[in-house]
């Protein structure tokens, strides 16, 4: 069977309808559709309904999802497998947000590069829905993100608690922030909920960015104030290059770390422990 019927299957049943999976597969609505038919006439069942609302899986499609995804795991870590190296003993991709690259896990790579020079270690950034994806497909074996959806066969631990603060590029503003200068970086709905209820001037910004480092970069050079981890802004702070608004709340945002719940790859389980032993020395060092 071609392994593409399983990719597509699967991404039809992570969007919820042929046209949002065509959409994110870069093809038609028809291709799809196509796919689809030839996989269920090749298993001799119908494995979706299709209605109004998209695409629900049947009784025959909810038993093959397993299926599916571990096929298509299995290429992935074949393909991976085959790839490393012989002076390798194996490999580990891990992927996560960017603002958790930055001072959590480059920590992550510094310290396995000094323990395991025996691996091929891959490292990738993404947004939620690539890296939940990326997981199913078996093309990462850890993801670390702030909102993570239940998928099956996939196991979601907290991680740690980061503290959204509210900073700004001048004394001045670390009082009353322009709500025309203040941008939003995009760390979730719960967040945006918590900002609407508590500081509603700042819930319909002009400038919305998804990637924390590029509006740090814009307040730092143009001027303004956002919300950041207060891991990340606080040597900033202390060196007085930005300014805590003192009067703003801030939020909590719990980051989780996700994994295959039948992790194949031996290199998961020690690499999730550094994992939480460098997420705790980070955040002890926000309560300096």
């Amino acid at each position: 069977m071609d392994i593409e019927l399983a990719r597509t299957f699967l991404k039809v049943v992570d969007t919820g309808s042929f046209i949002r999976a065509a959409r994110t597969l870069h093809v038609t609505q028809a291709a799809v559709s196509r796919r689809i038919r030839t996989l269920e006439a090749y298993l001799g069942c119908a494995l979706f309904v299709r209605n109004r609302a998209g695409a629900v899986l049947t009784p025959s499609g909810r038993r093959f999802l397993r299926h599916a995804a571990n096929m298509v795991q299995t290429l992935e870590r074949a393909r991976h497998e085959i790839g490393v190296a012989r002076e390798f003993n194996g490999s580990l991709t891990i992927g996560g947000r960017f603002g958790l690259w930055d001072g959590l896990l480059l920590r992550l790579l510094e310290e396995m590069r000094g323990e395991r020079s025996d691996i091929q270690i891959r490292a990738e950034i993404g947004f939620e829905e690539g890296l939940m994806q990326a997981l199913v497909d078996g093309s990462l074996d850890i993801a670390i993100m702030y909102t993570p959806q239940n998928r099956p066969a996939l196991r979601v631990e907290r991680l740690l608690e980061e503290e959204l603060v509210l900073v700004a590029s001048g004394p001045g503003s670390a009082t009353t922030p322009d709500p025309d200068r203040y941008i939003h970086v995009d760390w979730g709905p719960e967040f945006l909920a918590q900002l609407s209820g508590s500081l509603p001037t700042l819930s319909s910004p002009r400038l919305i960015v998804g990637i924390s480092w590029l509006a740090l970069q814009l307040i730092m050079s143009e001027g303004g104030s956002g919300y950041f981890p207060r891991r990340l802004v606080q040597d900033l702070i202390g060196q007085e290059r930005l300014y805590r608004v003192a009067d703003a709340p801030s939020f909590q945002l719990p980051a989780y770390v996700v994994y295959p719940e039948s992790a194949k790859n031996p290199l998961i389980t020690p690499t999730l422990a550094l994992l939480h032993r460098v997420a705790d020395r980070a955040m002890a060092g926000t309560e300096r």
